[in-house]
């Protein structure tokens, strides 16, 4: 039986971050998809649900926690991996607890062997 490969949401508006991390990701197996705006990913959920969903967490329109959330209730097993460069991260976290989610954060720049280990 062939290896099934874990389909992976990169989302980051930062185009170059998005597409150099689905790329690494590709290459070591995955199958990951980059987009730059939350509403692309939300909306791609549906058609390819997503394994994993690594996602930015300061972006225009949305939050990367306010995706999470998202993903969280639509697709309760897809894992769920957040990053920031940005202090006030922390903030989104504590308002994403109180509402009962707790996300995994790491720090922005992620080294890719760093990330991969995670994945692993």
């Amino acid at each position: 039986m062939p290896d099934v490969k874990r389909v992976v949401f990169v989302v980051d508006d930062e185009v170059v971050i998005a597409e150099t991390l689905s790329i690494i990701l590709n290459q070591a197996g995955f199958q990951a998809t980059p987009f730059n705006h939350p509403d692309a990913a939300i909306a791609a959920r549906p058609n390819l649900l997503p394994d994993l969903l690594i996602s930015d967490v300061v972006m225009p329109g949305m939050t990367g926690v306010d995706l999470a959330i998202r993903f969280r209730e639509a697709q309760p097993d897809c894992k769920i991996l957040l990053f920031s460069g940005q202090a006030a991260t922390a903030n989104f976290l504590e308002e994403a607890r109180v509402k009962g989610y707790d996300f995994e954060l790491l720090a922005k720049p992620v080294h890719p062997a760093d990330l991969l280990a995670k994945l692993r």
